[in-house]
């Protein structure tokens, strides 16, 4: 266990055990599956784990209610995967290569794919992700990362459903040429479904979803295009955010987050 942050009894952890791991992969389970409504194997219904072949090469942020024992599998209740691109080099590429072409982001230094993410039911209050993204700004530093990027979803299969916000994000977020990822051309679906003059801001807002909202408030933008993803029941935007964008709103985001950090650089 390494740990790197502690609010009351919310301990926020880079997971080093397989026990720690498994139990994220429990709790992507319950919310991917149990409350999103995600396909999977056989094999992923009988364990009652989200696993797949980036787990074994990423990093694992956890967040741990202490309140709730010693036990990973009852305690982890957020997490993030964080895969590095020297890791995705040795698992083969990055996740968001089955969906977009990342050939298109030109900006030099080190990148870092975020994923994965998902809260317990019961703790969506915002402290969990606060932690979380605490521990993504040290993590950032450690590793000296120029760009974050992922996918970021809109629940469902259908894009005509969520064209408010696809277009609100075409419209208002689109990424400049260099930083643009595009959606492969045979999973293509075209983000700016409705004219710029025929959104309505508040309702395409309040449509996001809370973490599409937050990496926004942080300065993320989206790539050309949307992909639909059908294991995981939801429409997937490419979000790129430059770090530079996040350290300029990072001490006013995350002020009233009053944590003790234990970590340190290797």
């Amino acid at each position: 266990m390494t740990t790197l942050s502690r609010l009351k009894n919310l301990e926020l952890r880079l997971a080093t055990t397989d026990a720690e791991i498994a139990a994220a992969q429990a709790l992507r389970y319950r919310v991917f599956y149990g409350e999103m409504g995600a396909r999977g194997s056989l094999e992923t219904h009988l364990a009652e784990r989200d696993v797949d072949r980036f787990d074994a090469f990423a990093d694992h942020l956890v967040v741990v209610d202490l309140d709730r024992g010693a036990c990973p599998a009852s305690s982890v209740v957020g997490c993030y995967r964080l895969l590095r691109e020297s890791a995705a080099i040795a698992a083969g590429g990055f996740y968001t290569a089955a969906e977009f072409d990342l050939g298109a982001i030109t900006l030099p230094g080190r990148k870092l794919e975020l994923g994965r993410s998902c809260i317990d039911r019961d703790y969506r209050s915002g402290t969990v992700m606060q932690l979380l993204w605490r521990g993504i700004a040290d993590y950032l530093e450690m590793h000296d990362i120029t760009l974050m990027f992922g996918c970021a979803s809109l629940p469902g299969n259908d894009p005509d459903a969520v064209a408010l916000p696809l277009a609100y994000l075409h419209h208002n977020h689109l990424a400049p040429e260099g930083l643009r990822p595009r959606a492969l051309p045979h999973r293509y679906v075209p983000a700016d479904r409705l004219d710029a003059q025929e959104i309505d801001l508040k309702a395409a807002i309040r449509a996001l979803p809370p973490l599409l909202k937050g990496y926004l408030r942080l300065g993320g933008m989206i790539g050309d295009g949307a992909v639909i993803d059908a294991d995981f029941n939801t429409v997937d935007v490419c979000l790129v955010l430059p770090t530079e964008r996040v350290q300029a709103r990072y001490q006013r985001h995350f002020a009233q987050v009053r944590t003790t950090s234990v970590l340190e650089a290797a």
